[in-house]
């Protein structure tokens, strides 16, 4: 069962049979995510530009799922109550889950959790769970950043740097990037420090990794902290972490003329 993601390093973590679920019940459902995510890929120029958040290649991936039958729906549960004459709600919540695959009335609920604060999982998991309890999903999945893009971020950012020659906030303008107060007061703490001062390409690259992809943000150790800690059990869950593989550099010209266009007819 995605054999080619894992040999590309993607990471999967099942829980509750998930795995026997989807590759006897599912296959097609595999399929689809399969192919959706083994077309991903994040040039990073986009991870820059966008300032950590939802960058186009998210955005490609939603599209690729979307095609496939992986549409946005609401479920609303709703409790009511009779009592042999009269009939009313007492209750009614909505869950509204950004992927949902049906297959042969079976559902199969999905969610990419790119760069959002952590506790965004806890809300996933336990709309997964109640889904689950109230037999309107089969399984639920999360897709997020994994441990190898986590850690890998600083470098691939710093690389960036270094194939833009990036060295003063005037090469950061050039990307349309335009630091707060804050962040250039950040970075020049780090430049004008006493112990192990960093130049400026190096004190940037820190502060952004930092700032937009920090510990409390949405990837793989905080998801598989909330698996451990059984959040969102007993629903069957399938757990994907992206790899840093899917970062490209060979995109540049074609992506930054795209992004460029993008925040002109934006602003």
């Amino acid at each position: 069962m995605f054999d080619d993601l894992r040999r590309r390093n993607f990471e999967f973590e099942f829980r509750s049979h998930a795995a026997a679920i989807l590759e006897i019940d599912f296959p097609t459902a595999e399929r689809e995510l399969s192919e959706a995510l083994s077309s991903l890929t994040v040039p990073v120029e986009e991870i820059v530009m966008s300032g950590g958040g939802i960058g186009k290649g998210t955005q490609r991936l939603r599209r690729a799922l979307a095609e496939r039958g992986w549409a946005k729906t609401t479920f609303t549960i709703t409790k009511t109550i009779n009592d042999g004459i009269h009939s009313r709600t007492a209750e009614a919540i909505s869950h509204e889950i950004d992927h949902v695959r049906d297959i042969d009335g079976q559902k199969i609920a999905l969610e990419i959790e790119w760069n959002n604060k952590d506790p965004f999982f806890d809300r996933d998991l336990e709309n997964f769970k109640r889904l689950h309890a109230e037999g309107a999903i089969s399984i639920g999945i999360v897709v997020t950043r994994g441990s190898s893009l986590q850690s890998s971020l600083k470098g691939l950012i710093r690389r960036f740097c270094e194939i833009h020659q990036v060295s003063t906030y005037d090469d950061l303008d050039r990307f349309s990037i335009s630091p707060t107060r804050r962040q250039r007061n950040e970075v020049s703490r780090r430049m004008q420090r006493k112990r192990n001062p960093l130049g400026f390409r190096d004190a940037w690259t820190e502060h952004f990794v930092g700032d937009k992809f920090g510990t409390a943000t949405t990837h793989w150790s905080k998801l598989v902290d909330r698996l451990h800690r059984g959040v969102g059990n007993p629903c069957p869950l399938v757990c994907i972490g992206l790899p840093a593989d899917i970062v490209t550099f060979n995109e540049g010209a074609a992506i930054l003329a795209e992004l460029s266009m993008e925040q002109d007819e934006g602003s």
